[in-house]
């Protein structure tokens, strides 16, 4: 099913000037969102790249109708389905509005929802915001082609039916298969990583001991071999501070090691 966008703008320029800046296809990324290439082939043929709403579509187009300082029609003829047209009305001496109707076709499951979201008739108003920005910001056209294509032919507004060519190229068009598993694939491989980083860090924190609270599993723990207790000559000409004298019992030094908070259960040392 098809979605028709229709929307327009007042830009502060006369209308030869906005007409010739709109005929100037390869500054439209310039302008327009997510448009990152436009390739005029000749007087009649485009080539669009674009992405939208992280969708990257290529489709050409042709142009079915210009008239200089009036309008623009196309249609597509191979990869994204869309038509439309853009028309000038002077509403003064310098002062123009600027008509742009678009009908076009999602196709995938991330189309379809971007246009349930109204991502595209959102896109389309902006873009028609940072033209005026431009033209008027710029003060002149940076170009212009003032040609024209079949004049006398009126096409009205094109549609999706008047760009049947473009119609079942989903290897260009749509989302494949096998993009949408990849796709799929990618947000798994994320959720799995956080949750392995989750994990290994939950293990880091419970390995490491809070305060001098001893573990639950404390016979892992070795205990300091007998000949370990340091001889009272050593540990006064190592550790005593000044002025001070170790008492000679063993139980002394024992309990001087408790009272400066360490752990005689893990060989000592403060946390």
């Amino acid at each position: 099913m098809s979605t028709k966008v229709e929307k327009s703008i007042q830009v502060d320029v006369p209308v030869d000037q906005a007409y010739n800046q709109w005929t100037q296809f390869e500054d439209f990324p310039h302008f327009m969102g997510g448009v990152e290439e436009v390739r005029q082939l000749d007087d009649r043929r485009l080539h669009w790249v674009a992405e939208i709403a992280g969708v990257r579509r290529e489709w050409e187009a042709t142009i079915l109708e210009q008239v200089p300082d009036q309008k623009i029609a196309w249609a597509a003829t191979s990869g994204a389905t869309n038509a439309g047209a853009v028309r000038f009305e002077p509403t003064g001496p310098s002062a123009t509005t600027v008509y742009l109707t678009l009908e076009y076709e999602p196709e995938g499951v991330v189309e379809q929802v971007g246009d349930k979201l109204g991502i595209v008739e959102r896109q389309v108003k902006s873009d028609l915001q940072r033209f005026k920005d431009l033209i008027e910001d710029e003060g002149y056209a940076t170009g212009a082609w003032r040609g024209s294509v079949d004049e006398h032919v009126d096409v009205g507004t094109p549609g999706v039916g008047d760009a049947s060519g473009s119609r079942g190229d989903s290897g260009k068009a749509g989302v494949s298969g096998k993009a949408v598993a990849a796709g799929v694939a990618a947000v798994a491989g994320v959720a799995a990583a956080g949750v392995a980083a989750a994990v290994s860090k939950s293990g880091q924190e419970e390995d490491q001991p809070q305060g001098v609270r001893q573990p639950q599993e404390v016979t892992v723990v070795e205990q300091p071999p007998a000949d370990a207790v340091v001889r009272d000559d050593v540990l006064v000409e190592e550790s005593s501070p000044e002025g001070y004298t170790a008492p000679s019992s063993t139980e002394g030094v024992e309990r001087s090691v408790r009272d400066s908070g360490d752990d005689p259960m893990i060989g000592g040392g403060n946390r």
